[in-house]
């Protein structure tokens, strides 16, 4: 039996003043799968994103998760949306004022506010460990390399263990390697926690590596659909410049 989509986007429009970003975006993700989104800066991926959880508020259009039409609800409803999805910043948004172990406790009360102490430092250990870095939970942010940074902003998007993880430019500025890291980590998190995630990215590695299916965005709409292998071979050439 085909499995039902987690999220569906119907119709969704967003403006900022005259600049018309998303012009009418149709897409949907199933349970379980992890949808990368291509586009050239100012084609809407992230907006796209940011709708989905509330950041920003679209003109027109639905957005439905877990089956709730979510562009209908209060901030109290939404909140109740909101603590199953992870949110991976683009440049991690730690707060720089606390430590590793602090910024983690601080999301996890912030979901759950009756947790007990060694509940939230047990779930602190448990997100570190998952992405490598139970040795950082003493440090500042300050202390860290951009892709330790990375990493600690993916266990804070885990740490409330959501069944949808939303990934913003989660390899950008980073070196080869590193991003191979972190694409790693993606498809581990996938597997072991059983999320579906959507992946905004300009690093086509990160693409092919984490994507069962690729969308490309141009001018506020969906241009291409497919697998990695299917789109680099398509005979459109706008579609396959990414793939150069």
């Amino acid at each position: 039996m085909e499995t039902q989509p987690i999220i569906v986007i119907k119709n969704l429009y967003k403006s900022f003043g005259k600049n018309k970003i998303l012009k009418g975006i149709n897409l949907t993700v199933k349970k379980g799968e992890n949808l990368v989104i291509l586009g050239r800066s100012g084609s809407g991926k992230s907006v796209t994103i940011k709708c989905l959880v509330g950041l920003v508020r679209a003109d027109k259009g639905t957005i439905n998760i877990f089956g709730t039409a979510i562009t209908s609800l209060n901030d109290k409803e939404l909140n109740a949306i909101r603590v199953r999805i992870g949110f991976m910043f683009q440049n991690g948004a730690l707060y720089d004022s606390m430590s590793i172990r602090q910024n983690l406790a601080f999301t996890l009360k912030h979901h759950t506010p009756n947790l007990s102490e060694s509940a939230i430092e047990s779930q602190i250990f448990e997100a570190l460990e998952s992405v490598g870095l139970k040795e950082a939970i003493a440090k500042m942010p300050s202390e860290l390399s951009g892709g330790m940074k990375k990493r600690i902003a993916l266990a804070r998007a885990i740490i409330i263990t959501p069944e949808i993880l939303l990934y913003d430019e989660p390899t950008s500025g980073l070196d080869t390697i590193t991003a191979r890291e972190i694409s790693e980590l993606i498809l581990s998190i996938q597997k072991k926690y059983k999320t579906t995630s959507i992946i905004i990215t300009h690093d086509m590695a990160c693409a092919k590596m984490t994507g069962d299916r690729i969308l490309i965005l141009k001018d506020g709409l969906i241009n291409a659909e497919g697998t990695y292998a299917a789109l680099e071979k398509s005979k459109d050439e706008w579609v396959r410049s990414f793939f150069i």
